[in-house]
Formats: C-alpha cells, sequence, structure tokens
C-alpha cells in the first residue's frame, strides 16, 4: 500500500489517527488551541464509516466521565483539551487510574495559571508527570515533537494503555498542534468487534458475560488493608513501565560537552540552538525525552558523567528542570532556560543561555 501523504494541522492529525487506529469514541469539549480534534472529527463523521461515537459534552467533566464510562466496557476511548480544560479533568482522570482503566488524554497546553492565555505553553508539565489529580498514581505521558507524531502517538498511547490497563496521555503544546507539516496516516485498523474486546478485555464489564459473575468496575475500596495491597501493585506496575518503556532521542550528543534537554516544540527549537552552537565551536547536544513519565532518568544520568553541564530548556518557569537534577544528582550544574506567558523563545536566546548560564 503506498503511503498516504497529508499536509495538516498537529491537532488535525490527532483526529485522522484517532478514527484509524480503531479508537471507539472521542468525548471532547472546545477550547483553543485544540479544538481543532473535534472541529475535524464532526467534519469527517466517522460514525458513518467506522461506527466511531464522536460526541461534544456539556464540559470537560462530562467529557472525561463518558470516557471512563466508556474505558469500562474495554472500548477505545479518548478525549482531548487544553490546560484549563484538562484541570477540570483531574478527578476523573485520577479514577480511570484507580480503576486501571485505559484512556487516551490529549492536552495541547496553553499559557497559565488560570485561564492564562491561548498562546503555547509547556507548564502542565508537572500536573502530568506528577499526577495533577489525587493519590498515588501515574500516566504515561508522550511529547511529540512533529506533526507527524501527533499522529503516530496515538496508536502507541492506546497500545501502551491496554497493555498496562494504565490512562496515557499526549502533552503536546500549542505550537504543535496548530503548525502545519507533512504527515504520512496510519493505516486504517477496523475497530475491534464486541467478542474481540471480551477476549482482549477479560476484565470489562460488557454486560454480555452472561455464563459468569459480572465485572465491577470502581476505584473505590473501603478497606484499608485492600486498598494499601492495590497501591502496591499499581506501584509495581509502574515500575515495570519505567523499566520497559522509557523513549528518548538523542542529537549531536556522541561528542557533546554541554547538553540541552528539551521536549516538544523546545526541542525543536534547541537542536537549531546546536547546529548554531556548534558553528561557533561549541559542542553542544540534544537530549529529548519523548516519554515525559516514564523519564529518562537513566540516560540522562549517564550524560552526568559525559558532558560540563545542562540546560533545561521549557516554556514554562521550571519544572522539568527538577526531574533532570535529580536524575544528575550534583554531579554536574543543571540551569534551567525558559520563557513565559506564551511567548517561544528563539534560537538565538537558547545559545546565549548557554553562554551565559553554563559556560
Amino acid at each position: 500500500m503506498s503511503e498516504e501523504v497529508r499536509l495538516m494541522k498537529g491537532n488535525e492529525a490527532i483526529a485522522h489517527a484517532a478514527i484509524r487506529c480503531g479508537c471507539d469514541g472521542y468525548f471532547g469539549y472546545p477550547i483553543t488551541p485544540q479544538s481543532e480534534v473535534m472541529e475535524t472529527l464532526m467534519e469527517v463523521e466517522p460514525w458513518k464509516e467506522t461506527g466511531m461515537v464522536v460526541l461534544q459534552a456539556e464540559s470537560e467533566v462530562s467529557s472525561i466521565n463518558m470516557v471512563y464510562g466508556g474505558a469500562a466496557t474495554g472500548k477505545k476511548v479518548m478525549t482531548s483539551s487544553s490546560s484549563p480544560g484538562v484541570s477540570l479533568m483531574q478527578e476523573g482522570i485520577s479514577y480511570l487510574a484507580g480503576a486501571e482503566l485505559p484512556a487516551l488524554i490529549v492536552n495541547v497546553m496553553r499559557g497559565g495559571p488560570g485561564l492564562g492565555t491561548i498562546q503555547p505553553s509547556q507548564s502542565d508539565y508537572f500536573q502530568t508527570t506528577k499526577g495533577g489529580g489525587h493519590g498515588d498514581y501515574r500516566l504515561i505521558a508522550l511529547a511529540p515533537a512533529s506533526v507527524q507524531e501527533m499522529a503516530d502517538f496515538v496508536g502507541l498511547a492506546f497500545d501502551l494503555a491496554f497493555k498496562y490497563r494504565n490512562p496515557a496521555i499526549i502533552l503536546a503544546d500549542g505550537v504543535i498542534g496548530q503548525m502545519m507539516e507533512k504527515v504520512v496516516l496510519p493505516d486504517y485498523k477496523p475497530r475491534r468487534t464486541d467478542e474481540e474486546v471480551e477476549k482482549q478485555c477479560p476484565w470489562a464489564a460488557t454486560g454480555r458475560k452472561m455464563s459468569r459473575k459480572n465485572n465491577i468496575i470502581t476505584s473505590l475500596e473501603l478497606k484499608p488493608e485492600v486498598m494499601e495491597q492495590n497501591n502496591l501493585r499499581f506501584q509495581a506496575k509502574y515500575k515495570t513501565i519505567e523499566e520497559n518503556e522509557v523513549r528518548y532521542e538523542e542529537i549531536l550528543c556522541d561528542d557533546a560537552e554541554y547538553l540541552l534537554v528539551a521536549f516538544g516544540c523546545s526541542a525543536r527549537i534547541c537542536q537549531k540552538a546546536c547546529e548554531m552552537a556548534r558553528a561557533e565551536g561549541i559542542k553542544l547536544g540534544l537530549l529529548r525525552p519523548i516519554t515525559l513519565w516514564p523519564f529518562p532518568t537513566k540516560v540522562i544520568a549517564q550524560y552526568a558523567n559525559k558532558v560540563k553541564a545542562m540546560l533545561s530548556v521549557e516554556l514554562n518557569a521550571g519544572q522539568m528542570v527538577e526531574d533532570v537534577r535529580l536524575a544528575v544528582n550534583g554531579k554536574v550544574p543543571v540551569e534551567h532556560y525558559g520563557r513565559l506567558g506564551g511567548i517561544v523563545f528563539t534560537p538565538d536566546e537558547i545559545v546565549n543561555a548557554v553562554k551565559t548560564k553554563l559556560m
């Protein structure tokens, strides 16, 4: 089959990839800068071809609880929003994690706090990687740096969510959501039949299991000793994810004396900064975390034995830098550079930051 190459926004790529990977249902609510996800789904009308449900809920709280209901039946369901909307979803996300339900959340970040701005930001890192809702839980978090990855990560996120029975999130920023690039769309994957869902998800509450006791989906446990055992099982699962699902990209790192650590659109800008710095004789490399959780702690720790200093580059006041510092454990200096309020830095600014903060 020949590749299908299209020119589209990152948000549009999310929508098309969802249809093609066999998504059963999308429940969302519009908010800039991610509204094109639902707008594209409404325009394409996948319910006519695949039977996929696409519904605009009355709020983000409603949409995440619809996701909970769909996930409880073993279906591939998802939602998308932007920063303030994802804040409203935090209780439902914690419930999903507590009930061990696979689902996909897409967050195309905008500036905050509060209503903030509709301009791009990366200030939801803490909310995503530290668990924005209540309880000891983790989200599998993928950070795309291109429109192609916006498309690719939909299928990957669903695969990981079902593999570990854990919600996954695509943490994009407004730049990646709104920018247009060529993208190779994935091949069509048919939605699973009810029989396939029952076979692949024996835990699901499908209402079709007439020969045995119905499954009960809940995150509630009134006996503390049982709840402790549930939490210990969760932590063991998270450890397995940390051991097997770390993803990252290394750019110009072989001989690097200084290392940038950046994700999303910041990583794209940092790649250009590395090229500019090397033209000036500065051996600068880039480590791009693809999974923000599990975080590439071990590989960053290894670079602490090779480079003189590191700079965490983020569109926020300094969030990922805490994880970088924990990884290097004081072996080398780790500084932060960022812009706030929806302002996106330039490669020149990053090169200057390397010179002033690291050298």
